[in-house]
């Protein structure tokens, strides 16, 4: 993920996740790493990051998941530990900004949960998998339009929309994918629209916000075929999607 900041005076940085999380610093002629945070020095083994989350409303906090079922608050101008939390009771996937403070995470207990940082012994479901014993994997809350997340399950090829004004319940679902879906990204402005993608080496684009909520069969906007299974999706600020399949990644729409 890059710097989230249109600001042509910041540098150039791009974080990853694996073992670590790592801050990497972009130079005309190499690329090199900057940071590695590492919140577990009393341990030569670290939990596996699932994932992570770069704020954009303050580019000095990422948020990360991890196996061990907590998410941890990073401060990468001090390469510290900001906050650090128990969120699940089983490995959290994913993990997702919905605003200053707040964020929310998926797991391997089927569970949707918001976190408030000014609270951190207390945190709401949003929705649970129906599902029994199916963990939710990708999980993604509309920045442009924060009433609105996106969540899929293991190897499902449906994605649920959920309203947090109106917890428990979907707002809609959006089957139209034939394989489990690896990908779900918001436009950054606009606010309406889905990118998902997914084994059935697709991507699509859906009209979400302002759809008749509730419709059983809600069809795609537009679609994209690559060559295989797209392991990622993401709708950049220039309105272009990038997709990644195979060795390679595409630039489309």
């Amino acid at each position: 993920m890059f710097f989230p900041s249109e600001d042509t005076s910041n540098p150039d940085l791009i974080a990853t996740s694996g073992d670590y999380l790592r801050l990497w610093e972009i130079h005309d002629d190499h690329i090199e790493l900057k940071t590695l945070f590492n919140g577990n020095r009393s341990n030569e083994f670290n939990s596996a990051i699932t994932s992570f989350d770069w704020a954009d409303f303050d580019t000095r906090h990422v948020a990360s998941s991890s196996v061990d079922t907590t998410c941890t608050i990073w401060d990468i101008e001090r390469e510290a530990v900001n906050s650090q939390l128990v969120a699940h009771d089983k490995e959290v996937f994913d993990i997702s900004w919905g605003g200053v403070n707040v964020f929310a995470s998926v797991s391997g207990d089927g569970s949707v949960r918001v976190f408030d940082l000014r609270d951190k012994e207390r945190s709401t479901i949003i929705y649970e998998n129906p599902v029994p014993e199916t963990p939710l994997m990708r999980l993604e809350w509309n920045k442009a339009d924060p009433r609105f997340m996106a969540t899929v399950g293991m190897d499902s090829s449906k994605i649920v929309i959920v309203d947090i004004r109106f917890p428990t319940t979907p707002l809609m679902e959006l089957c139209r994918h034939e394989g489990g879906v690896n990908a779900i990204s918001w436009s950054p402005f606009v606010g309406k629209q889905l990118c998902s993608a997914g084994d059935d080496s697709r991507a699509l684009i859906w009209e979400v916000v302002g759809s008749n909520f509730g419709v059983a069969e809600v069809e795609p906007e537009m679609w994209y075929g690559s060559a295989a299974e797209i392991n990622h999706a993401r709708w950049s600020r220039l309105n272009w999607i990038g997709l990644l399949f195979l060795s390679s990644i595409n630039c489309s729409f």
